[in-house]
């Protein structure tokens, strides 16, 4: 009722959104906290859902600042998903301004990787969709909960999540069997972020990096010098940065080690429609590849 309430007044404050809101009108309406959960759903969802992300392309998630916008698109919807694993540790809040919106975190069912060192030690790492076998329970709660709040469309959602499920492991196989030929000892994924680890762990690579989750004190005179000794203990052929920070800690570990920046991995926050990153399984693709490419410096 409050949706219905809600469409009826935009109608009448803005006739020129009258034919878009009517074509939404009988649509459920999902909100995500992030664009990589909203493209998820919305490949689950197909026609049959209005799907919007709280956040914008390119954004930094873990401290975003929620607009008085946004909660105003959240009281709209239907269902609110998120991520959980204190990632947005700004939702809490925000959702306290949501009044009877029911919620779903998506990452139920998961068996958290935990952060070993730094100001979150102990706590769950949060990225758990970088992994594949993970991201398989993200696409079934996802359907699950469409189904249960538009169970008429169940049909539709079940076949688009097994579709969606599948084409999610393909890109994981070709990572897996280009990363065959790389030998073992080289196998080191080294980011600014320690936002890689399910799929280091889903792909057998061991990890570093400057900080374990993006916060207040990133890139520091001490984190970059530990990080430094683990590359040259190491011999890590390759440091990575993530698109939503500053690239200069991870170049200044490259500069000061044998290893070179092999360049930008995405994790927390799809592109714009024309950019590298546009939906998921092309932000797993082009993370991937820039990694294994990274590895194979060497012999390219």
């Amino acid at each position: 009722m409050r949706k219905h309430l809600l469409i009826i007044a935009a109608l009448l404050l803005s006739p020129m959104a009258h034919a878009d809101q009517l074509k939404h009108a009988d649509k459920l309406k999902v909100v995500t906290s992030f664009t990589i959960l909203a493209d998820m759903a919305a490949n689950v969802a197909g026609e049959h859902a209005e799907v919007v992300s709280l956040t914008k392309p390119g954004a930094e998630i873990h401290n975003y600042q929620p607009t008085p916008g946004d909660i105003l698109r959240a009281q709209g919807a239907d269902v609110v998903m998120w991520n959980g694993l204190g990632l947005e540790r700004w939702f809490e809040r925000f959702f306290q301004h949501i009044d009877k919106v029911p919620n779903v975190i998506l990452s139920d069912g998961v068996e958290p990787i935990v952060i070993a060192s730094g100001p979150y030690r102990g706590k769950p790492n949060p990225h758990a969709w970088m992994s594949p076998s993970d991201a398989m329970r993200y696409v079934d709660n996802i359907e699950q909960a469409l189904i249960k709040y538009d169970p008429a469309n169940q049909t539709h959602y079940q076949a688009n999540a097994k579709a969606y499920k599948a084409q999610i492991q393909a890109v994981f196989a070709r990572a897996q069997d280009a990363l065959s030929a790389v030998p073992e000892s080289q196998r080191w994924l080294v980011s600014s972020e320690g936002a890689f680890s399910y799929l280091a762990r889903d792909l057998n690579l061991n990890e570093a990096y400057l900080w374990p989750i993006n916060a207040e004190r990133q890139g520091t005179p001490q984190q970059v010098r530990a990080l430094i000794d683990t590359v040259r203990e190491h011999q890590v052929r390759a440091v990575f940065s993530e698109s939503t920070v500053s690239d200069a800690p991870a170049k200044q570990v490259a500069a000061e080690t044998d290893a070179h920046y092999g360049g930008i991995l995405y994790v927390d926050s799809l592109s714009q429609a024309d950019g590298p990153v546009p939906d998921y399984l092309s932000l797993l693709t082009v993370t991937t590849e820039t990694v294994l490419a990274g590895l194979r410096h060497d012999a390219l």
